[in-house]
């Protein structure tokens, strides 16, 4: 088309080709290392660890000190309000 149409749309198209190949290999790359983690926790449960444990052990140490209280503060009153300690 004379108005650059075709131009601006290839531009368009060739960018997002590029996302989404990007997005793609890192799908893959993410895939890969849930595997390694996979693998990682089933060397710890054949050496006898709890990997349930092991898996609150990391969710929790992504958050900071604070945050860590405020929520075992809630565990135990929400868990108090319902009888349970």
């Amino acid at each position: 088309m004379p108005d650059g149409t075709n131009d601006k749309q290839g531009i368009a198209a060739e960018a997002l080709r590029h996302f989404i190949e990007r997005i793609e290999r890192l799908e893959e790359e993410k895939a890969a290392l849930a595997a390694d983690i996979k693998d990682v926790y089933g060397e710890a449960k054949s050496q006898g660890f709890e990997t349930k444990v092991m898996r609150t052990i990391v969710r929790l140490r992504k958050k900071n000190r604070q945050e860590r209280e405020e929520e075992q503060q809630l565990l135990d009153l929400y868990l108090a309000a319902i009888g349970e300690i």
